[in-house]
């Protein structure tokens, strides 16, 4: 789970783009949020690999997913058929969001 989130954090860095675009447009400094939530996937799946901090680093992760999900909807919502990422993908991603705060919730009995 932790080099998941690595990765997913550092994708924020090298592929902004992508995130910058469902990110809704009620939230303000888009980039910077962008950035922000990137940072913090990297810095809570690097403490996931430190037991002393790991059940921390979980409840972070749960906290992130939780506030992050309104850009999931968004990026639903706003999705053109034909257009990037298939809609399906973007349904399945839903229950996805749930199994991943459940992962995470896993570690908190470390």
């Amino acid at each position: 789970m932790a080099s998941l989130y690595i990765a997913a954090g550092i994708y924020h860095f090298v592929n902004p783009k992508f995130y910058l675009r469902i990110i809704p447009p009620y939230i303000p400094w888009h980039k910077a949020m962008n950035y922000l939530s990137g940072a913090a996937e990297i810095m809570l799946g690097i403490t996931l690999f430190y037991p002393p901090y790991s059940t921390y680093a979980a409840w972070g992760i749960i906290a992130l997913l939780i506030v992050i999900f309104p850009a999931n909807i968004y990026h639903l919502s706003s999705a053109k058929p034909g257009k990037g990422i298939p809609i399906w993908v973007l349904w399945l991603r839903i229950p996805f969001q749930g199994l991943f705060i459940w992962w995470a919730w896993c570690y908190t009995f470390v």
